[in-house]
């Protein structure tokens, strides 16, 4: 049986992305999940599922996820901070996805 791949593993498989890098929208999505909010959208801070598995795996809850404003759009876009931990506030990590769930790059301050 196979050991089930650790948190590095996954950081080697998706990437990191320095918080600095990420677009402006982005680095206020970060910096409003960390505080508590407010958010502009009704869906940010919902569960996000994880169905694609491509983060490490936790039980459902364990995950929430929040827009980052696409400028020229009038939708949410596709742009998304995913945090995992208990405390919304003080995430365990969070990761960067530009492509609406296609992949994740996890943030590093």
């Amino acid at each position: 049986m196979l050991a089930a791949p650790t948190a590095w593993a996954f950081t080697s498989v998706l990437g990191e992305v320095p918080l600095a890098e990420l677009p402006v929208e982005g680095r206020r999505t970060y910096d409003r999940i960390l505080s508590g909010g407010p958010f502009p959208f009704e869906k940010d801070g919902v569960v996000f599922g994880n169905r694609e598995r491509l983060l490490p795996g936790h039980k459902r809850g364990y995950y929430l996820e929040y827009t980052v404003r696409t400028p020229g759009v009038s939708h949410r876009g596709g742009r998304r901070i995913v945090c995992g931990g208990r405390q919304p506030r003080l995430p365990d990590a969070c990761y960067y996805t530009a492509d609406h769930y296609g992949s994740f790059r996890r943030i590093v301050e």
